[in-house]
């Protein structure tokens, strides 16, 4: 055992002796034979956002090597509206760093994660998870520095409702049992994420939780550690599939909708981000925040409004994003501030000697400062699409290294208030879209940086441009706005989205 495998909880790495980042063919062959697994998966994200799932037997270990190394053939057509029937087909292949045993098939069966590539056996331009690592390539050529993301990947559980240690009302966050009733699920979750590959941070429960007719609502969140942008990407959709199924295996529903009812808290997809180069933490020196920082946070800033058509995918995310509430509605970022968009955290900066303080028994010793200090991005919600909302991201950051005003701009649109509170000055920011309508608009007027490098195709774009303004929603938001059942009922038309 190595220092790198010590404790990981996924069954490959332990197995194999080394992280997953290094699998090769032969080493998931030795598993599968070692484990007589019977199956394997072939998993590959659409545009809904959901993993999809091609099946095999394993007829010999020839049949295997063949699979893990041709993959097989998929009609692409149906996986993305912005591809025609008549060159629709598409490979998919195989990263076998993505390998994991499937914690559901009774029939003992590896899932590994597939890149789609066209007829001549190139990366398919237009695939979201290779968009994601053109991005991210542009970005470490442009700067010399890797992007790290994690997620906070917020769902409410929906079951009967129970009677005993009733919750309070939107009064959820960091609820324990018995108050809380879903803790279990959660850490089971968790547990079957990680030994997915998923690096998880903590879990916990969320503001979320009320109830209605006879059904209780529980928020609750996972949210990961830092890890580069592509892998976190990765995890992000697992995890998706792994808490749906754990909930069809419990028999309650699950949702990563944006907006759950009137009134009540909804559920966002918040990504913190830091760049590293050579092993450090370029966002910050002497504990205060670098020039990067503030580069990255310029480049996040002026691409939000394109960034709403990745990461905010139907009219119910724009319910989501309304005043005082804690998701963002102005173009701002702050140090430790829910109201603004763009958020930087606590990050260690103060004295480092709490633990000592907290127990006295220790003995005191001069501490570094961990290299925790990340930048959270607060806009997106579960309906995204996650691999363009990273590679988006990733583009706004090359983007504010590329701006000349970058760090004038990082300082015009710092606040250090609850601008919720202060309509002076949020009268004086920058507005995110509203509506779909008007996200498509945004990234029809920014399309030139998202294009610069060939990250994203022309295609790509106009056919997400059109998708936005298919909804009509310009004026919905005031439509709806004193009917609450019509907002209960694209609540239910986008209850599973993403």
């Amino acid at each position: 055992m190595n220092i790198y495998t010590e404790m990981n909880p996924n069954p490959l790495v332990q197995y194999l002796n080394k992280p997953a980042e290094q699998f090769t063919k032969a080493d998931l062959i030795r598993y599968i034979e070692d484990h007589d697994i019977a199956m394997v998966n072939f998993r590959y994200g659409g545009w809904d956002g959901r993993l999809k799932t091609l099946n095999f037997v394993i007829n010999s270990k020839q049949h295997l090597d063949e699979l893990l190394t041709f993959g097989e053939r998929v009609d692409g057509s149906s996986l993305f509206p912005f591809i025609e029937a008549g060159s629709s087909d598409l490979y998919v292949i195989p990263r076998y760093k993505t390998a994991f045993v499937n914690p559901f098939s009774e029939v003992p069966t590896i899932d590994i994660l597939c890149s789609y590539y066209n007829k001549d056996g190139d990366p398919l331009d237009g695939s979201p998870q290779y968009i994601l690592k053109k991005a991210h390539d542009v970005l470490k050529e442009k700067t010399g520095m890797t992007m790290y993301a994690m997620g906070e990947l917020e769902y409410y559980i929906i079951s009967e409702k129970e009677e005993l240690f009733p919750a309070t009302d939107q009064k959820g966050y960091h609820e324990a049992e018995p108050f809380s009733k879903w803790g279990n699920f959660r850490r089971e979750a968790m547990l079957a994420i990680a030994e997915a590959g998923g690096v998880i941070k903590y879990g916990h429960s969320e503001v979320g939780n009320f109830t209605v007719d006879n059904l209780e609502y529980e928020q609750n969140e996972i949210e990961f550690l830092p890890d580069d942008i592509e892998s976190a990407a990765d995890q992000l959709m697992v995890a998706k599939w792994i808490i749906r199924t754990l909930a069809y295996k419990h028999g309650v529903t699950v949702t990563f909708a944006p907006k759950i009812t009137v009134g009540k808290a909804g559920s966002g997809l918040h990504v913190h981000t830091k760049l590293v180069k050579d092993g450090h933490n370029m966002l910050v020196k002497n504990r205060k925040l670098t020039k990067e920082a503030k580069k990255l946070i310029a480049g996040f800033l002026d691409l939000a409004p394109s960034i709403t058509a990745f990461g905010n995918l139907n009219p119910t995310s724009y319910f989501r994003l309304v005043p005082h509430q804690e998701a963002p509605t102005n173009i701002c970022w702050g140090d430790r501030n829910r109201s603004v968009l763009v958020r930087v955290p606590l990050g260690w900066t103060g004295k480092l000697n709490m633990a000592q303080n907290a127990n006295p028994l220790e003995e005191q010793k001069p501490v570094a400062p961990p290299d925790k200090q990340t930048i959270e991005y607060r806009a997106a919600d579960g309906s995204a699409d996650i691999y363009t909302l990273m590679a988006s991201l990733a583009v706004a950051v090359r983007h504010g290294f590329e701006m000349k005003d970058a760090l004038e701009y990082a300082d015009k649109t710092y606040v250090d208030v609850d601008i919720f509170k202060d309509d002076k000055i949020a009268n004086e920011l920058k507005h995110l879209p509203a509506s779909c309508w008007e996200s498509a608009g945004s990234l029809e007027k920014q399309k030139d940086i998202l294009l610069k490098y060939g990250v994203f195709t022309e295609g790509i774009l106009n056919g997400i441009i059109e998708y936005h303004k298919s909804y009509n929603d310009k004026n919905l938001r005031k439509e709806v706005k004193n009917n609450p059942e019509e907002v209960m009922k694209l609540v239910e038309r986008y209850f599973h989205c993403g």
